[in-house]
């Protein structure tokens, strides 16, 4: 069995769909970060595991879920329906290969490489923003990704003694910055990326996206010092 963490904030219309998806093996887990439209209770009525995660902010949702998570391996997604979890035994799968490369001692992330499909499923000015964040990343980290996908796959206990710190949206470009200086092997699959459910609180808006940019700026700036 795999946990599947699910950072939740006013998803109930999307959930459903999200749930409905997850394959056999894998297990839901959301974690309600204040929701007000009754998330928790859409994702109890379909089976999930819900943990509360009371102070807002995505990295202290996906802290929370992975304190809470039991498996050895977990997975952590976007729960607005603009990611497949049918796709998450690939990640899970990935993993594998970079962990047997890598031997015994090593440790590994792998990324889900977003490849949009349908209008506005990235609009552009969420594409600039990942772009220039990856070239940063890739510069200061010594890494060749291509997204900081928000799809992933790593050990419970490996992600646990990164010690991440951010709380806000810089969560996860922190953990693939700290990955890296612990020397994990970060893989990528491609991953298909619909037009989410519901309204945005980052990709959607250019206010959104501005405040996950500062956030990850930020933690550039911290981690790199």
């Amino acid at each position: 069995m795999i946990d599947v963490i699910l950072p939740c904030l006013n998803e109930a219309a999307a959930l459903p769909w999200v749930l409905s998806r997850m394959p056999d093996g894998f297990r839901a887990l959301v974690v309600d970060n204040a929701s007000t439209d009754g998330s928790a209770g859409v994702a109890a009525e379909h089976g999930a595991r819900v943990v509360a995660a009371p102070a807002r902010g995505f990295g202290a949702a996906c802290h929370a879920g992975l304190l809470a998570a039991g498996t050895e391996v977990v997975c952590v997604m976007d729960a607005d329906a603009s990611l497949d979890p049918a796709e998450l035994s690939r990640l899970v799968a990935a993993l594998g290969g970079l962990e047997a490369a890598a031997g015994t001692a090593g440790a590994a992330l792998v990324l889900g490489r977003r490849r949009p499909v349908g209008r506005g499923a990235w609009p552009p000015h969420a594409r600039l923003g990942n772009a220039v964040l990856v070239r940063s990343l890739n510069r200061r980290a010594g890494t060749r990704l291509r997204d900081l996908g928000p799809m992933r796959a790593a050990r419970r206990a490996d992600l646990l003694a990164l010690d991440l710190a951010d709380r806000r949206f810089g969560y996860p470009l922190e953990m693939v910055l700290r990955a890296a200086g612990a020397g994990w092997r970060i893989g990528e699959v491609d991953v298909a990326y619909r037009p989410r459910v519901g309204s945005s609180k980052v990709t959607g808006t250019l206010g959104g996206t501005v405040r996950a940019v500062r956030d990850m700026r930020r933690v550039l700036g911290q981690v790199a010092s």
